[in-house]
């Protein structure tokens, strides 16, 4: 699908069209003018015969070049997948108390962990990848690092506490990007948020501030709601349900430009990570084109030259 990267560009049809305008409306006051003030057949003897409708083509051939001259100015351009050598990644993990459900077998603390470490050991040794825990709070647990096993390590070390502070787990991952080296070039690899929680926020920021801060840093945060409706826990003495609030963290994916998941099992959620994976391996890129266009309306422009010569022997 083709998009625009500098759509403003196509203000320029309007003096085109005006420009196709004039010459129609030039065509019809030449014949109303002629036959007004000539002798019709006079004129016939006296005026070697035209080339009719074709005297018209190298006009059309330059109002459309024009056209096709302007679609390139307005930077049309086409989404390709590239292979990504360099990314930052952030696992931000949900350690609230409610992850200790046994909705999910053995626990939904449990399975995370063994989903998230699994994922984390089969990035690509480029990688950076850093790991964002949250509950009342957030925390950089380990900032990206290419160190794979010691970011498995510590999730596999997570415990729980109390309360879910979702927003403040995507500010707390923005800052983290933040760490990492810039290259050469001076501009950081691309970073993507991984945020897997399970219930609803109930401290910090809201979801809607972070959902405008990841936006405004360009950096999607795809995330994956675990768990089902049914799981509960048990607190002094008394079972609390603890269900999964999808709708704010398919929000924050979608108003980040990031992917909602949902897993219900441990397997669900390992195939959710192996699905991640792969769309991390590729990054999708606007590819100009242009030069296509502009190449077209020189074509274009030399076709209405050539015919207009080879007709009229004129330029014009």
């Amino acid at each position: 699908m083709i998009r625009l990267l500098e759509p403003m560009w196509l203000l320029a049809f309007l003096p085109v069209a005006a420009l196709a305008a004039v010459y129609v409306w030039a065509q019809f006051a030449r014949k109303r003018i002629a036959v007004r003030f000539a002798n019709a057949s006079l004129l016939a003897k006296l005026v070697p015969k035209v080339p009719g409708w074709r005297r018209h083509l190298p006009a059309g051939l330059l109002v459309i070049a024009l056209a096709v001259l302007v679609g390139g100015m307005a930077r049309p351009a086409v989404d390709v997948d590239e292979p990504q050598e360099r990314a930052t990644i952030i696992l931000a993990v949900d350690v609230s108390l409610s992850m200790m459900s046994e909705d999910v077998s053995p626990t939904r603390i449990e399975a995370a962990k063994e989903a998230a470490a699994g994922f984390v050991n089969d990035l690509p040794d480029e990688y950076n990848v850093g790991l964002v825990s949250f509950a009342g709070f957030a925390s950089v647990n380990v900032p990206p690092t290419k160190d794979h096993a010691s970011v498995a390590s510590a999730i596999l070390g997570l415990n729980l506490a109390e309360a879910t502070a979702t927003g403040e787990a995507v500010f707390a991952s923005l800052q983290a990007v933040q760490q990492v080296p810039a290259d050469e070039s001076g501009t950081l690899p691309p970073a993507r948020v991984l945020l897997l929680s399970d219930g609803y926020r109930t401290a910090g920021r809201t979801v809607e501030e972070a959902t405008e801060a990841a936006s405004a840093a360009n950096i999607p945060v795809s995330t994956v709601a675990f768990g089902t409706d049914e799981g509960v826990i048990e607190l002094d003495q008394e079972l609390v349900s603890v269900p999964v609030d999808r709708q704010a963290l398919a929000e924050l994916a979608e108003g980040t430009g990031g992917n909602f998941y949902e897993a219900y099992t441990a397997e669900q959620l390992r195939s959710v990570y192996e699905d991640m994976e792969s769309s991390l391996a590729h990054q999708t890129i606007a590819q100009d084109i242009s030069q296509w266009f502009i190449g077209s309306a020189m074509i274009l422009l030399f076709a209405a030259a050539g015919l207009s010569l080879a007709w009229t022997s004129r330029l014009t």
